[in-house]
């Protein structure tokens, strides 16, 4: 579900970028030129522009992009700016490379992605950085996370609608087995996990609910401060409702302590155009404000333009 807006009448592509020229030119950068147009252009015409852009003026908007700009306005343009695969690649990839335990962008991108996604992103991944994400992952992980992340991040899951209910009463009792047992990487919880498409996995977990009384991630807290848990936490969610883990995720980059610019950028360039207004309407019944208001009260300036821009807001 799109929810960005794009204006009724787009003009062609080179008068963009004929926009984009005069916006670097001159004694500053105009801002608002910029986010007046690649904020408010979809992937595919975001794609057009960089490659009209390239053959009119032999240069790379990306490369243009970052000369003019600064600080987290200039990540999110190019976040945004990039292809979808593309910009999953470079998150994944800069995920490895600040890799900490409680690291949960590749669990995101593994399992809120459709397969067909994932495998572009490992495409990209491979052609931009000359090695493949599973090589990396693998590299970069140890112990329990990386016998979790490898398979999620390798797998290509079947995206049908058919369930199997005699499986998922039985896996849903071998879930509850393991997780009672607190055999949390049991290789049974990581199968079921990377292997099963989604719309058998919420089967499954429904089940798990009815039958033992809790929601599997209630069961899975059992040690708050257990990074692992997170991640199997972060990695259901992100399979069965992922407009709850991107409400969380805004919710713990906009508080009170500061807000983490990284993961408000990440989460609204890569959700903007997928399930943005389910996340703005569990944002504001879980916040009672609005995620437009919240971004207005943490952000300033372009940045701030920028974000409201792609969550959709009406005087962007």
């Amino acid at each position: 579900m799109s929810t960005l807006r794009v204006p009724q009448q787009v003009p062609p592509a080179s008068e963009d970028c004929e926009q984009l020229k005069k916006a670097f030119k001159g004694w500053g950068t105009n801002e608002d030129l910029i986010i007046s147009i690649l904020g408010h252009r979809n992937a595919a015409q975001r794609k057009v522009i960089r490659q009209t852009y390239a053959e009119a003026y032999g240069e790379d908007l990306l490369k243009e992009l970052e000369k003019e700009l600064t600080s987290d306005f200039e990540r999110s343009i190019l976040l945004w700016t990039l292809d979808p695969a593309e910009r999953d690649a470079f998150l994944a990839n800069e995920a490895t490379k600040k890799w900490t335990k409680s690291n949960q962008v590749l669990a995101e991108i593994a399992c809120s992605r459709s397969s067909h996604e994932l495998l572009l992103a490992r495409q990209a991944y491979h052609s931009r950085y000359k090695k493949s994400l599973e090589e990396d992952v693998a590299h970069h992980t140890t112990g329990d996370f990386r016998k979790l992340l490898a398979p999620l991040v390798s797998s290509y899951r079947y995206e049908g609608d058919e369930v199997n209910l005699t499986l998922a009463k039985s896996e849903a009792k071998l879930l509850h087995e393991k997780i009672s047992d607190k055999a949390y990487n049991d290789e049974d919880i990581i199968r079921i996990l990377a292997t099963r498409n989604k719309a058998q996995i919420n089967a499954t977990l429904n089940h798990y609910k009815n039958e033992f009384g809790n929601d599997i991630n209630k069961d899975l807290k059992a040690d708050p401060k257990d990074e692992y848990l997170a991640i199997l936490r972060a990695t259901i969610k992100c399979l069965v409702r992922p407009e709850k883990y991107f409400e969380k995720s805004l919710r713990l980059a906009i508080n009170k302590r500061g807000t983490d610019e990284g993961a408000l950028s990440r989460v609204v360039t890569t959700r903007a155009e997928v399930d943005m207004n389910l996340i703005k309407e569990q944002y504001h019944k879980r916040n009672s404000v609005t995620l437009d208001q919240a971004i207005k009260k943490d952000t300033t300036g372009d940045y701030e333009k920028m974000l409201l821009a792609l969550v959709g807001h009406e005087d962007a």
